[in-house]
């Protein structure tokens, strides 16, 4: 089975677990984390005993051939079953639980979590940009304006901004292919398999705006070359156990 990790409220991803449910796929939300059957064991000496629910479904970690994940962390309003009043300490519980998970599944994750997020590199834009400049890009100067609220908020993008999803070795976007290799590049230099770049405009001298490592999953394209890379991936690592 492949899984999907979003929030119950994804309508993308209910709608893209359904788009591949020929494949076996299931969606994996917080609510899952509250039904008796999880088990993690981590170590190689674990691996065949972890058990996973994944809508409703109890799953050996066997079964799970790669997990597509697009929720970086588990937010509180997305635990109704849990009294209000514990929610936020659950939430922290239960997120640090699916780091472990992940890390720990011996199967494709696409992003794997790190210490920001469940999801991969979600980082602001600033680190976004420094990252662009590090890996030979352009990056557009970062412009912030203070709000009527405390804090302050990012300019928003130009009408002219363009999108580029890399997809492991694959992109989508309607760019040119020397800003779509810029996207590629800042993809590697953040070793995420998914991200979502955007450039100031649509031309190979582009500059880096910000990115997103949770691709645009409603976009066909995007979706079908997602499975694609699944299937390579799950491929790739079946034929590499069996020359051991």
């Amino acid at each position: 089975m492949f899984v999907v990790l979003a929030s119950r409220d994804d309508a993308a991803a209910r709608s893209l677990v359904a788009r591949w449910q020929q494949h076996g796929a299931g969606l994996l939300t917080c609510a899952d984390l509250s039904v008796p059957g999880w088990r993690l064991e981590l170590g190689t000496d674990g691996v065949g005993r972890s058990t996973a629910v994944v809508d409703g479904r109890v799953l050996a970690s066997e079964q799970i051939h790669g997990v597509l994940t697009l929720l970086p962390c588990v937010f509180p309003h997305e635990l109704p079953q849990i009294v209000p009043g514990d929610r936020d300490y659950v939430a922290q519980e239960m997120t640090a639980f699916l780091l472990a998970w992940l890390t720990g599944l011996d199967c494709p994750v696409l992003n794997r979590p790190n210490a920001t997020s469940l999801a991969g590199p979600s980082w602001p834009a600033e680190r976004w940009r420094h990252l662009a400049r590090r890996a030979g890009l352009r990056a557009a100067p970062l412009r912030r304006q203070t709000t009527a609220v405390p804090g302050d908020a990012v300019l928003p993008a130009p009408p002219a901004a363009a999108t580029v999803t890399v997809v492991g070795d694959r992109w989508i976007g309607d760019v040119p292919p020397d800003l779509a290799a810029h996207a590629r590049r800042l993809a590697g230099a953040a070793g995420a398999d998914l991200l979502t770049v955007v450039f100031d405009r649509a031309d190979a001298d582009a500059s880096v705006l910000l990115a997103d490592p949770r691709p645009p999953v409603a976009d066909e394209r995007v979706a079908d070359a997602i499975l694609a890379l699944l299937h390579q991936a799950a491929t790739t690592r079946r034929h590499a156990g069996a020359g051991r």
